[in-house]
């Protein structure tokens, strides 16, 4: 029987391309308000791996939890989803 990956996943857009396989992804989430009940757009950015340097910036990816890769880098992207027009 396989193992379920305990490895966190995030969906997000890449908002910079210019570091050497590396990219920024930007991840939203919308939290509800807690004494307003109001949604609120939170964004997170996260510094991922991209090894062959394919993705660019406003292609949707899906980043994994890895091992420190560097001072900042603890993801790696897992696969582009959408292609930026």
């Amino acid at each position: 029987m396989e193992k379920a990956s305990k490895r966190k996943v995030r969906t997000g857009v890449v908002v910079s391309d210019k570091m050497d396989k590396t990219v920024v992804v930007a991840v939203e989430q919308r939290v509800k308000h807690p004494k307003y009940g109001k949604y609120i757009t939170r964004r997170k950015r996260y510094k991922a791996h991209d090894e062959g340097n394919e993705c660019r910036v406003g292609d949707r990816v899906e980043i994994e939890e890895t091992r420190p890769l560097s001072k900042e880098k603890r993801w790696r992207v897992r696969r582009i989803i959408e292609r930026a027009a």
